[in-house]
């Protein structure tokens, strides 16, 4: 299961690296052998948003809240299910992409994006295609171009009436249909693309007790889009990326995400760090600045001062409620014997 997993998630940065204003891909994956798996299985994606998924039989949509029958024709998805099956089977009795595996556990990717750019220009559309977790081959497509790029060694007598085959159906069909649905899906989930969350940003120090020092690290959650910049500065420079750890988009439950950057400084440093974050959300820059940096030791001392001082402050306090009741008891006594003697 472990093995699968991985092969799942050979492919997916494609996606995320897209420098395309909007994109709508297809993942799909064909396993040969026994698993908990669908045999054939594909979802689509728009941007980041799963808005279907093919299980063997049926295509569902997901998580759409209005009536999206005219957004994809359903002949088109059964022509995507034929060919992508076709193509699965035709690769799985390659004798050369056979040699790749070392279990009886075949499994066989391909990716299909298409993007779509500012002021609505059709973008490139590409196919990446992976065996056993290593890519095989790509191709890419953009203003009536080809690029094609193999990394298994198949004779062009046996590759080239398929790529031929292919590139007809990129150009007239294929790059057409997928930008069309694109087009359609972003009227209809408009409000989910567009949707805007600002970022929850933590600057924090936390000493190390290792090496003596500090471990500072800016965290980034729950914003949406997933784009961020998210940058550590060492008074007023920005800190070296080979210093630096994290860094990696992670995904939240809710559908946000999260970007933490980490960076080890030792118990003599006096630099000022800030975290300076930036992103569709805000206005404007956000800065966070820790200052001169204390060490591990110094923090914990002012941690105990500061719980000294709060101890001394609640016993003060509990001393003058505890003695008030017999302030105000004095008080009426004298009271009421001043009364009796008929001083007033």
């Amino acid at each position: 299961m472990d093995r699968i997993i991985v092969l799942l998630f050979a492919l997916l940065p494609l996606t995320s690296a897209s420098n395309a204003h909007h994109s709508l891909s297809l993942f799909s994956t064909y396993i040969e052998g026994e698993t908990q798996f669908p045999k054939f299985s594909y979802i689509t994606t728009l941007d980041d948003i799963t808005v279907g998924y093919y299980n063997s039989e049926i295509y569902f949509p997901k998580g759409n809240t209005t009536n999206e029958d005219d957004v994809i024709d359903s002949d088109y998805i059964k022509g995507i299910n034929d060919y992508m099956y076709n193509s699965f089977v035709r690769r799985s009795s390659n004798t050369i992409l056979s040699l790749i595996f070392l279990t009886g556990l075949n499994v066989y990717q391909t990716l299909v994006v298409c993007e779509l750019l500012e002021l609505d220009k059709p973008g490139k559309m590409l196919t990446k295609d992976a065996a056993g977790g290593c890519t095989t081959d790509e191709l890419c497509y953009f203003n009536n171009h080809f690029t094609y790029t193999v990394t298994v060694n198949i004779a062009q007598e046996v590759l080239k009436p398929h790529l031929e085959e292919f590139k007809q159906k990129y150009e007239k069909f294929y790059h057409k249909v997928c930008i069309d649905t694109l087009r359609n899906y972003l009227k209809k989930r408009q409000n989910e693309v567009n949707r805007k969350e600002k970022p929850r940003v933590r600057f924090i120090q936390k000493a190390n007790s290792d090496s003596g020092g500090s471990r500072v690290s800016c965290l980034a959650t729950g914003f949406y889009p997933r784009h961020i910049n998210l940058t550590l500065f060492r008074d007023g420079q920005p800190v070296a990326d080979h210093e630096i750890t994290g860094g990696d988009l992670l995904p939240n439950a809710d559908g946000t995400y999260q970007m933490r950057k980490s960076l080890e400084i030792s118990a003599a440093d006096k630099h000022k760090y800030t975290c300076s974050v930036t992103h569709l959300s805000l206005d404007n820059k956000l800065d966070i600045t820790l200052g001169v940096l204390l060490s591990g030791v110094a923090v914990l001392l002012l941690l105990c001062v500061i719980l000294a001082i709060a101890i001394c402050m609640t016993s003060r306090a509990e001393r003058q409620r505890g003695r008030h009741p017999s302030y105000l008891q004095r008080d009426q006594t004298i009271t009421s014997s001043v009364l009796s003697n008929g001083d007033v």
